[in-house]
Order: C-alpha cells, then structure tokens, then sequence
C-alpha cells in the first residue's frame, strides 16, 4: 500500500447540486408511471444517498404506493433518462469550494483521487462533465459497478482498493447519512456536508461543515495524521 492521503468524492449532491432537478424529474416518473399526484421534494428524503431506486420508493411510500423491486427498477431507468437529458440541457452548478478542493489536491504528489457515485456511469459522468471536474485524472467507481447499495461499503472498498492506500489514510466526502455510514464501515476517515441534510442527521462523520469553502489540504492531513 502506498503512503499519502486518498480523497474519495461522492457526486450527488456533494460535488453537483443535483438534489432540485432529481426530485423534479422523479416526480415527473411517479406521475407518469403511477399516477401520482402531489409528490414534493422533501417526500424522497428516505433515499437520499442510496441509489436511484430506493430514491424512487421512498417518494412513492410517502404516499402510501409500496413499489415492487420491478417497478422501482423501471422507474429508475426512465428517471436517469430524464435526469440524463435535463443535465445535458440546463447544466448543473457545482458546490462552492469543491472544484478548488479537487484541483489543489491533484497539484500535489501526495494526494489521489477518486469519484465514489451510487450514480451509472453514463449519468455521473454527465453530471461531472457539467460541473467541470477532471474526472479523467480520477479513480472512478460508479453504482454500474457495485450490487450493493450504501450504507453498505462495497463502492468505496473497491474505490480503496484502486487508489492503493490503506482505508484509515483515506477521506470520504459525502452529505448523505447512508453515505457517513458506509465511509466508517469501510474504515475510512469521513467529512460530512450539510449540503442535504441538517448536521444532526451527519453523526459519525470525522468532521461536518456547511460547505467544502471551509475545508483545505491541510486540514485534510491533519484529520489522518
């Protein structure tokens, strides 16, 4: 294993404010799909962080539509080409901070990087492309590669594994409480954003902040070292 720091980065609703135009678009599902009416945003915050189909049954759940793993799963996939779509269309604003932390962080020999999304591959890197980051210069682990959703750690075990550095000298970054979960089960070190949720809900996290502004390389070195 290679001595340095391994920084693990979450994209939705970490990296990119994705949150607004996921809820639209699978609002847009259940109303198409299911019939449902009067879906709110704040209805699939059950799901936050643990993959595209438990987004789409928790917003179905809150009124009272129990979805089967086939309907969930077909609502996903008409979602993500929604959400596909709409990202190409209207772009997608990044969190503040968090660009500058990625580009400081590859202008240093000791540092690797990598993209840890519950998201597929073709929709994260839709969302990355949008925002500008250099994920070309990036490990890159997508939810196209994992079976098992966070807060199991299998996604950012296998992130681990290829940026080569012992899990307790990583850091995951994340705002989502499935998210916070599975970087301890994986052994790492974890900063939490309120970026989703209120502090409260980020409990476990190594360190919490309202936004990556707050946050530089040494500060990272010290929370390892």
């Amino acid at each position: 294993m290679k001595q340095g720091y391994g920084l693990i980065f979450d994209v939705d609703g970490l990296i990119a404010d994705t949150e607004p135009l996921n809820a639209r678009v699978t609002i847009r599902v259940l109303a198409e799909m299911f019939g449902l009416q009067g879906v709110r945003p704040e209805d699939f915050a059950a799901g936050y962080g643990k993959g595209a189909e438990a987004f789409v049954k928790a917003g179905a759940r809150v009124h009272g539509l129990e979805l089967t793993d086939a309907q969930a799963h077909a609502g996903a996939e008409l979602r993500e080409r929604y959400l596909t779509e709409a990202v190409r269309a209207e772009g997608l604003p990044a969190f503040p901070g968090v660009l500058d932390l990625i580009h400081a962080a590859l202008g240093e020999n000791g540092f690797r990087l990598a993209i840890a999304t519950s998201a597929t591959r073709e929709l994260s890197e839709a969302i990355l492309d949008a925002v500008k980051v250099p994920h070309q210069k990036m490990v890159y682990v997508s939810g196209s590669e994992v079976t098992k959703k966070k807060p199991d750690p299998q996604i950012f075990l296998i992130a681990i594994r290829r940026l080569g550095i012992e899990a307790q000298r990583c850091i995951v970054f994340e705002d989502a409480p499935s998210g916070v979960q599975a970087a301890r089960a994986a052994g790492a070190r974890c900063v939490a954003v309120t970026n989703t949720v209120p502090a409260e809900e980020l409990a476990g996290a190594d360190r919490i902040c309202d936004s990556l502004e707050e946050i530089d390389l040494t500060a990272l070195c010290e929370l390892v070292d």
